[in-house]
């Protein structure tokens, strides 16, 4: 009787004991450190809202808990979740962990299978890696799509990216089509306590006129890397183009009417000094959209670019 009891249970463990051995998959995150991931990710906990949260629910992935920021009022929210994805604190089971830095008890309490975090959290990775295992992702130095290439790749979500990436093509392949792009000259600029803010490449929206073929100002184009470059009032002429795209954060009260504000106190008068200003060449959008590391992002953008600039006359900068 005893040896037929065991003979059953030792199948009944044979039977079940390939659904408890959970698949994994073992990456090197930026740090150099193996990071074993489960294939069949059901609890991430993600601690950059823009950078991470925001495109994993574009991937279809909803995190059980996600860094975020907190409004006047104490309000926490995604930063572009709503926008883009109609996600955020108040409407979903995402649950708030906190900013810098976010709340590792909080995060234990999650109890998740996977954390993402970032080079610019200042949460203990050694606490989070002792809660699970935990990848980090160096934004210092990555692209903003650098990073969620590879964010698919840790979520197993290439399939998906795939498809957004052959979207983003045919969205390019349009523009192409509409204008000339290498013809037109696009700078973006932004203000902020008085200085006048410029990248390389600005978030999504630089990446749609960079990768679309528009030209830059010299100015522009010297900027190395991802970080901005602060220019002087004087600076305007420099950074003048055919169309001048400017950002503003309505999340923040803000309207076009603040970035304008914004880049006067720069240079009062600044308008006249700028052909595109002055041809009413200039184009505000929503900071959170345009700076969004996201493919829904990249496809409103895209077709922003192209109603602005397509099918009108404009007055080119030389004319």
């Amino acid at each position: 009787m005893i040896n037929r009891l065991l003979g059953v249970c030792l199948g009944f463990a044979l039977v079940i004991s390939p659904s408890l051995a959970q698949e994994t998959r073992t990456l090197t995150d930026s740090t150099g450190t193996e990071v074993t991931v489960p294939a069949d990710l059901q609890r991430i906990v993600s601690l950059h809202d823009t950078s991470l949260t925001v495109a994993l629910l574009e991937l279809g992935l909803v995190p059980v808990g996600s860094h975020g920021r907190t409004a006047e009022d104490g309000t926490p929210f995604i930063r572009s979740g709503e926008l883009i994805t109609g996600y955020d604190f108040a409407n979903s089971q995402i649950a708030f962990v906190g900013n810098l830095p976010a709340d590792v008890e909080a995060i234990a309490k999650l109890e998740p299978d996977l954390i993402l975090t970032t080079s610019w959290q200042t949460a203990d990775v050694s606490q989070l890696r002792a809660i699970a295992p935990t990848y980090v992702f160096d934004i210092s130095t990555a692209g903003d799509f650098e990073i969620y290439d590879r964010l698919a790749e840790v979520t197993g979500a290439t399939d998906i990216l795939d498809k957004l990436k052959a979207r983003y093509q045919a969205q390019l392949d349009m523009i192409g089509q509409l204008v000339t792009p290498e013809d037109i000259t696009v700078s973006v600029i932004q203000a902020h306590g008085g200085e006048l803010q410029v990248w390389n490449t600005y978030g999504s929206l630089g990446k749609v006129l960079r990768d679309a073929g528009f030209t830059f100002p010299e100015a522009i184009n010297a900027i190395e890397g991802n970080e901005r470059q602060i220019f002087s009032g004087e600076s305007y002429p420099e950074l003048d183009a055919d169309f001048i795209f400017v950002t503003y954060r309505p999340g923040e009260g803000e309207s076009p009417a603040t970035a304008r504000a914004a880049l006067d106190e720069v240079l009062p008068n600044w308008c006249a000094v700028l052909h595109a200003c002055r041809e009413g060449q200039i184009v505000y959008l929503p900071r959170e959209i345009a700076s969004s590391a996201t493919y829904d992002s990249l496809t409103v953008l895209a077709q922003t670019v192209a109603s602005h600039i397509a099918g009108r006359d404009f007055v080119a900068t030389g004319d």
